[in-house]
């Protein structure tokens, strides 16, 4: 029998972690575990009970710490990086998720780097759908390689952009990006947050379970996992029976407990725009490699039903209007709230969420409303090269073709045919000149780290970028102008 493999995994605690901690638990006579917890309370609660299991070792300790990393990175096979800050907490601990997702980033890869060999090391990202941002339709259909666009005040995005660009320029010999969609646990009604009213009504999702991405974790560290996925970067979808509209996924939801969703919350109440989510051209890409996806979003909002929380199985019998007034309205009342945002004139946010306070105004009533079912037939975005040439048949012309397309320049004279990973020189629209693979490029979306994502001067960046311009203008009336609040640019510099 071959060594067992040992998979150190960040995040074990965490929705999607804790799943992937279970299956490798399952699989102990193929893996060895070695987790990395921070020791709060919470943690200690999940985490401590796997203390004294055999093929399991927790190492008590922080991301942002190098020698904690280090520790735990040293004999290892596989880095499963799922840990670290996400949303809702992201948006109220923006220096936090910056320190947290960035520098755990660095001690990771500066830690396989550290090794005697770390070319056998492989390690597993988890990156987010967020990195593109607003994908309503009609541009509802996405697929890797489209244009990196993050959502005006998403500092989550933000910090996961920039550690993905750290992963895929790192230099290692395996590395993978796994670009996480919505993930549906059953904890999540258990506490309601403002976010809810971030996501358009009109909005798309495919989502994913944590389950089956508890089975992806661990499937990639399976011995039948190819040589050719490696160092490319992947969107993790539910496929066809988890894509769903927000407000079909609303009304279902609502309906499983006892609800009617219309009666406890206003139209009015959900942002227009601005927040990320889309259906998966290439999902199943990574489906044929993992073999990790079971159900479908229907049965999970019955199970979501069946496991609600008593409070929430009580709703059925109070009158929705108690409801909407003393449960739902405050939520959509706080201080990230998109009411808050209208009572206190949040101009920045109102912007950003709904384009003015006029069109806000303009959102009718649900008696109004007309739900129109987003085209089903994927609608591919132009990437500027030549994507019917394999891969390994790039070379320079193609890179000078993609930078014009991005309304700069390849300033790179020669590259070797179908090298991705060895950095060449760019030149973007507003003249700044950078360092990124081709990888980076055309696999990945990125472009400029002066322009994109901050400071979100996406009307200009439009005029400029036809690559960029494709995911902008079908959302934004032309010269719009720009909105961020500059205030808030200190709390996510990139180093």
């Amino acid at each position: 029998m071959k060594n067992k493999k040992t998979i150190f995994l960040t995040g074990a605690s965490g929705n999607m972690g804790h799943q992937g901690f279970k299956q490798l638990l399952d699989r102990r006579d193929k893996f060895n575990i070695v987790a990395l917890v921070l020791p709060t309370q919470r943690d200690k609660q999940i985490m401590s009970v796997y203390e004294n299991e055999p093929g399991v070792k927790i190492v008590w300790g922080d991301l942002t710490n190098y020698n904690d990393v280090l520790e735990c990175v040293q004999g290892s096979d596989y880095v499963l990086h799922v840990g670290g800050m996400v949303s809702p907490a992201a948006d109220y601990l923006p220096t936090v998720t910056t320190k947290v997702n960035i520098g755990a980033v660095k001690n990771i890869i500066r830690a396989i780097k550290a090794q005697k060999d770390p070319d056998k090391i492989k390690l597993v990202y988890i990156g987010t759908i967020a990195e593109t941002g607003d994908r309503n339709p009609p541009v509802h259909w996405g697929r890797t390689g489209d244009p990196i666009k993050i959502s005006v005040y998403d500092n989550y995005a933000i910090t996961k952009t920039i550690a993905e660009r750290e992963v895929i320029e790192s230099g290692l010999k395996y590395w993978v990006s796994l670009r996480q969609t919505g993930v549906l646990y059953p904890a999540m009604l258990n506490n309601l947050d403002p976010i809810m009213f971030h996501e358009p009504v009109q909005g798309v999702f495919e989502w994913a379970t944590a389950k089956d991405s508890g089975r992806l974790l661990a499937n990639v560290c399976e011995e039948d996992v190819p040589e050719e996925f490696w160092r490319r970067v992947y969107n993790i979808g539910g496929g066809e029976k988890y894509r769903t509209t927000n407000y079909e996924f609303m009304q279902k939801s609502f309906k499983a407990l006892g609800m009617e969703f219309e009666k406890v919350v206003d139209l009015n109440w959900f942002a227009t725009r601005n927040f990320h989510g889309q259906w998966y051209e290439d999902s199943d890409v990574l489906e044929e490699y993992l073999h990790f996806r079971s159900g479908s979003a229907d049965e999970f909002i019955a199970e979501l039903g069946k496991k609600a929380p008593f409070k929430m199985k009580l709703a059925k019998f109070v009158p929705s209007g108690i409801i909407k007034k003393f449960i739902i309205e405050p939520v959509a009342n706080k201080e990230i709230g998109t009411m808050y945002w209208m009572k206190h004139d949040v101009k920045d946010r109102i912007t950003s969420f709904f384009g003015s306070k006029e069109k806000w105004q303009a959102i009718p009533t649900w008696k109004e409303y007309k739900y129109v079912e987003p085209s089903r037939t994927p609608r591919r975005l132009n990437h500027g090269y030549d994507e019917s040439k394999p891969k390994s048949e790039l070379d320079i012309n193609d890179m000078r073709q993609a930078a014009k397309f991005r309304g700069g320049k390849c300033l790179s004279h020669t590259m070797v045919k179908g090298d991705l990973y060895t950095k060449l020189k760019w030149q973007c629209a507003f003249a700044h000149e950078f360092e990124a693979s081709p990888a980076l490029v055309l696999l990945g979306g990125h472009w400029c780290p002066d322009c994109l994502p901050a400071p979100w001067n996406y009307d200009e960046e439009a005029k400029r970028n036809p690559f960029f311009a494709q995911v902008w203008y079908p959302l934004h009336d032309k010269d719009e102008a720009n909105y961020y609040d500059a205030s808030i640019i200190k709390d996510m510099k990139r180093d």
